[in-house]
């Protein structure tokens, strides 16, 4: 049997980073595809560069590591406050109770996402509290801040623009969407998550509505207004009265407030609907105070129509009664790069030994 710890080789197809998860044998020697287990990485590496043996592609030279924005004021300390006129509004893009989220320009030529404080509508410390969280975070798949302006009124929240939100391209152009890739944008989200999982962050809205995504189909996690550094138990009890996105929550969460990683493994497998189902709004027909009541009876969602049952499977993790018996988001990720990684005959077998 194969463990896993991970090594990745990244290729490329087009504009599609895709990742292949090298696993070492008990008994020595690597593989992809149990099919095909090779005595050291060398010959592993050696024999994909000469035949893509189903790989999307031969392997070629690893992937180059983008680098973030290079601007004359943007550092990673604690210098995050800017001039306001170094920011240049072009459209307004979205806007909610509080706030305005506008297309821009930072320093001339950088493009960003710009949120707005409404004059009057929320304590300007509350509205900043989002991005002094993503100020300790800091990783591929979440959202990067990129500046802040406080000393006056609006109060703006500057950081890497997106093209839109998960939800909106599940409903239009991701409806033209193979399984695979459907798939590996759940895995793309669950590495975020593992990141904010090991920094002992909590996110507590995760949902498609809260996920990026741009035209190469590389998402980014996003909303962290509700995030929170988790307590010395493991667990952050919110405040009584507190309004949560009910087909998204935990029971725990839902009625008692507790807040822990695995309520956000939860709401990832709500997620994971989502995405199979092109955006369709979980529990449909069912009210908020339905969904209390089945859910804490033991209902679960059933498989959606064309979900693998592998996939399922993992849903059916995530939704485990006892939070300590849901998979952590490490072995989500493997599980799900393992799902679109595998050619079909493997496919079956990879669903039969989740």
């Amino acid at each position: 049997m194969s463990y896993d710890v991970a090594k990745h080789r990244e290729i490329r197809e087009s504009d599609t980073v895709k990742h292949y998860r090298i696993r070492q044998l008990d008994h020595g020697g690597y593989f992809i595809a149990r099919r095909r287990p090779f005595a050291t990485l060398h010959d592993l590496i050696a024999h994909y560069q000469r035949d893509a043996d189903g790989l999307c592609v031969n392997l070629g030279r690893p992937c180059a590591k983008p680098e973030a924005p290079q601007t004359t004021t943007f550092t990673y300390d604690d210098q995050w406050e800017v001039d306001r006129r170094s920011v240049r509004l072009i459209r307004q893009i979205g806007a909610g109770q509080f706030g305005e989220v506008w297309e821009g320009r930072w320093n001339t030529n950088v493009p960003v996402a710009v949120k707005k404080l409404k004059a009057g509508t929320a304590d300007p410390t509350d509205f900043l509290a989002e991005a002094q969280i993503m100020k300790k975070l800091r990783h591929p798949k979440l959202l990067s801040l990129y500046a802040v302006c406080t000393k006056d009124e609006p109060i703006l929240i500057v950081t890497e623009l997106m093209q839109e939100n998960l939800l909106t391209f599940l409903q239009r152009r991701g409806r033209q969407c193979p399984l695979a890739q459907l798939v590996e944008i759940g895995a793309q989200v669950a590495a975020g998550m593992a990141y904010l999982e090991e920094m002992n962050f909590i996110h507590r809205d995760l949902a498609a509505r809260n996920i990026l995504i741009n035209n190469s189909l590389s998402v980014k996690i996003a909303d962290f207004g509700l995030a929170r550094i988790l307590m010395k138990e493991n667990e952050y009890e919110a405040r009584t009265g507190a309004r949560f996105p009910i087909k998204w929550t935990a029971p725990e969460a839902a009625n008692y407030n507790r807040f822990t990683t695995k309520s956000d493994v939860w709401s990832f497998g709500i997620l994971l609907t989502e995405i199979i189902t092109f955006g369709r709004l979980p529990y449909p027909g069912m009210s908020n105070a339905e969904v209390l009541q089945q859910v804490d009876a033991g209902y679960r969602m059933p498989c959606p129509a064309n979900c693998p049952p592998s996939l399922y499977d993992i849903m059916q993790q995530c939704w485990r009664s006892d939070p300590d018996k849901r998979p952590t988001f490490e072995t989500l990720q493997w599980k799900l790069e393992d799902l679109f990684n595998l050619d079909s005959s493997e496919y079956k077998e990879a669903s039969m030994n989740f």
